[in-house]
């Protein structure tokens, strides 16, 4: 079987630091090859895979700022779209721009739905429901006027993130610094928990950061370590007593929160959107939904077995269960 496996362009697949949809993107397609299939990763040029390789934009546009994030993108799509006589399936990871090309090729194409950044995509994926296989990443982020093939939840690699049953006592927040992702909730639950914080993550809202966040850093209590990636993040993840996880909105997954577990770290997590698919309250993190319940379950982390957790992990989010999920919806439609 011939795949083809279209990944964004803003970033490096897989990323240096910070892009999840590039990073499902890279994790499907290694997982595929590692299985014998014949894979060709359609990516940014600097991209890596045990693959084949295709490009036509040789940087993510976030990371050259000279490139036009729309001119890379269509020529990224049509240049993959040229070519998809040439394979059994294309996988789409580049949202809904590349559903405009599914009635003019004959190739089934699966998208996976990472999310949506407004209410005003969603005609688009409606005019393709019956041609546009779709899969959510979570149940909590299936929209009611779409149509789905399955739902398949994110994996990430188990060499990526080592258990560590002896942790330090620092919490952790990882993850982009933005009011939706609730960075001072964070800080506020460490300050009344009279913990030490280390937050790790892209500004992705600089005004935010500066008003919310950097006048509570002292490098004592509270300290930013910026973005932090590579071998560098299963450390961190995995030498804190808990990850905490706020969010100000309905999350389709959380990447963290499955690194954070795989590592045998517990997460404390705002309850709303896919977190109670992720987290079993009271057996791998709580679920709440206060700073003030969030705080007594700092004080609780004591009753939680890190090996749990890590388990639970092991057991549902890695790109083992991931990559066979998909194969099954591949092979349905062969």
């Amino acid at each position: 079987m011939k795949i083809a496996i279209l990944s964004p362009v803003a970033w490096r697949t897989p990323p240096r630091h910070y892009g999840p949809w590039e990073q499902m993107a890279s994790n499907l397609a290694e997982g595929l090859v590692a299985r014998g299939a014949d894979v060709t990763l359609f990516a940014t040029g600097d991209s890596l895979t045990q693959g084949k390789l295709a490009w036509i934009c040789p940087q993510g546009y976030e990371e050259d700022r000279n490139a036009d994030a729309k001119v890379n993108e269509c020529m990224h799509i049509s240049y993959l779209m040229e070519q998809a006589h040439h394979f059994d399936i294309i996988h789409n990871h580049f949202d809904f721009l590349p559903l405009t090309y599914s009635r003019l090729i004959h190739t089934p194409m699966v998208t996976t739905i990472h999310g949506f950044s407004s209410e005003k995509i969603v005609p688009v994926y409606q005019r393709y429901n019956h041609t546009g296989h779709y899969v959510a990443i979570s149940n909590a982020d299936r929209h009611p006027r779409l149509h789905y093939k399955a739902t398949v939840y994110n994996g990430v690699r188990p060499a990526d993130f080592a258990f560590n049953p002896a942790p330090d006592d620092y919490l952790l927040y990882y993850g982009r610094i933005h009011p939706d992702k609730g960075t001072h909730d964070a800080i506020q639950i460490a300050l009344q928990a009279r913990r030490r914080l280390l937050i790790a993550g892209i500004i992705q809202q600089q005004d935010y950061f500066e008003e919310m966040v950097k006048p509570f850093i002292d490098d004592e209590q509270i300290r930013y370590l910026g973005s932090v990636g590579g071998p560098a993040r299963s450390d961190l993840l995995g030498k804190a007593s808990a990850l905490l996880h706020p969010i100000h909105f309905n999350e389709p997954f959380g990447l963290s929160v499955a690194e954070a577990m795989l590592c045998g770290t517990p997460v404390i997590a705002f309850n709303r959107g896919s977190m109670p698919e992720l987290i079993q309250d009271g057996r791998t993190g709580y679920l709440v939904n206060t700073v003030a319940e969030a705080v007594a379950a700092v004080e609780a982390l004591d009753q939680l077995d890190r090996y749990a957790c890590h388990l639970h992990a092991h057991e549902h989010f890695t790109t083992d269960r991931m990559t066979a999920d998909y194969l099954k919806i591949y092979q349905s439609l062969r």
